[in-house]
């Protein structure tokens, strides 16, 4: 039975049942091309299966040696123990994915979501990472910046046959280092990274007070070319993409990080776009401690404000809560901050267009043209708010209400806030921030 992305989202997560090795399998029939007789190192599974449960993902279960990363808009994947490893199982396929409301996208990701479920586990655990192929073309998956055999290493031709269609191989390895990395395909990147197949994949510290925070966050960077009035992303897109994400997701449709005073922060952000991303944080110094190559010495650290993520690249960055507020955490390219129809938008600041309507209407009387952008494009708020029809499943430039008005973001927007009364481990959005008297901005 196929069970849809709404079951997924109703129940909170999918739980995938265990999937038992066929014993019928002859290692000989997987031996690599003129290697007869050599035993591959990913084992070919019969026959996966998958359960729902209502079990919430994002709580930490008792006796966990560490604290849970928090998924923006998104869940951390169960394991089963077996025999003292832990077994992952994922599941390459079509998703649909809201982008934000009035906006879903025809995914590629993992296990119902795409981005798909963050990996958690610790440094010294054997994991196994059962991959099922779901997908219309062949897979694999490459392990980003972990230290594993290169067997295990993803990389289709190179270091394995990619997985068929229908197919499930299995990932196995021991976790030799701790920090922030990611997973994704190493076969037709282009296709399957533009469609949103990625993950997030934390190593917490075998020593819990290593690198200990209060409150920790992920998501990655990603982008897509989602034309106006259509509903999958063109793989082809190199440089000229319409939507900028946080975990495939765009302001206002982006939970907000939400934090106690005092709590120290962690939030790792990695770049699965074709460009790079100046990360800005208001209100808050921060300092670099992790990337995908492993923790930084805190003396070689210093505070930032913005941090640049390359292409590939995995940034972390810790700061104390120390300020209250709603602080807004975005891309600083101003376009990456804009929905799908701020872009490819003709100039016409400073244009004088006060006849253009009749001249138009001249020419097309059926047409109905409406002068706009000659003092700006914040405008285009206005006409959101006035009704303007936008294309079917198309968000406007910019969005998004805050309690003095329109904020006028999109894209790659959101915000942490920081209350001196968020209870301990609680991540509930407590609403707008409510300034004290005389400290706010006033018109004289």
């Amino acid at each position: 039975m196929r069970h849809d992305r709404r079951d997924f989202l109703g129940l909170g997560a999918a739980l995938i049942a265990s999937a038992a090795l066929s014993p019928n399998l002859k290692a000989s029939e997987h031996d690599h091309a003129g290697h007869e007789g050599k035993k591959r190192q990913l084992t070919l599974v019969n026959d996966p299966k998958r359960v729902l449960s209502p079990a919430t993902l994002i709580t930490p279960k008792e006796g966990k040696s560490y604290n849970p990363v928090v998924t923006l808009n998104g869940w951390n994947l169960p394991y089963e123990m077996k025999e003292g490893v832990k077994e992952f199982h994922i599941i390459a396929e079509p998703v649909v994915r809201e982008f934000a409301p009035g906006m879903v996208v025809n995914c590629w990701g993992y296990n119902g979501t795409s981005p798909g479920p963050t990996i958690e586990a610790v440094e010294g655990d054997r994991v196994r990472l059962i991959v099922s192929n779901k997908l219309p073309e062949h897979t694999t998956i490459h392990w980003h910046g972990l230290i594993l055999p290169n067997g295990m290493d993803g990389v289709g031709g190179l270091t394995q046959r990619a997985i068929a269609p229908g197919e499930t191989y299995v990932y196995e390895f021991t976790l030799r280092q701790s920090g922030t990395f990611m997973y994704h395909p190493h076969a037709d990147e282009m296709v399957q990274m533009a469609m949103g197949c990625m993950g997030m994949f934390i190593v917490h510290p075998k020593k819990p007070q290593s690198h200990k925070v209060d409150r920790d966050f992920c998501f990655l960077l990603a982008s897509y070319d989602v034309a106006p009035g259509t509903y999958t992303p063109n793989p082809s897109t190199m440089t000229e993409f319409n939507i900028w994400s946080f975990n495939s997701r765009v302001f206002p449709g982006i939970d907000s990080m939400n934090v106690r005073v005092g709590d120290r922060v962690r939030i790792r952000v990695g770049n699965l776009t074709m460009t790079n991303h100046p990360i800005h944080m208001h209100g808050h110094p921060f300092e670099v401690t992790c990337t995908d190559g492993g923790w930084v010495p805190k003396n070689a650290r210093w505070p930032e404000v913005t941090i640049d993520i390359g292409v590939g690249q995995v940034r972390a960055f810790e700061f104390v809560a120390t300020e209250e507020g709603d602080w807004s955490l975005h891309c600083h390219k101003s376009h990456h901050t804009m929905g799908p129809m701020g872009h490819s938008v003709p100039n016409m600041i400073g244009v004088k267009q006060d006849d253009l309507t009749e001249k138009i209407s001249d020419l097309m009387p059926n047409y109905m043209y409406m002068p706009m952008g000659k003092n700006g494009m914040a405008e285009m708020q206005d006409m959101a708010e006035m009704g303007m029809k936008l294309p079917e499943n198309t968000l406007p430039m910019m969005t998004g209400k805050g309690p003095f008005g329109p904020i006028e973001m999109g894209g790659m927007f959101t915000l942490v806030k920081v209350r001196k009364n968020q209870p301990k481990d609680d991540y509930s959005d407590p609403g707008w921030y409510s300034h004290p008297k005389g400290s706010i901005a006033r018109k004289l």
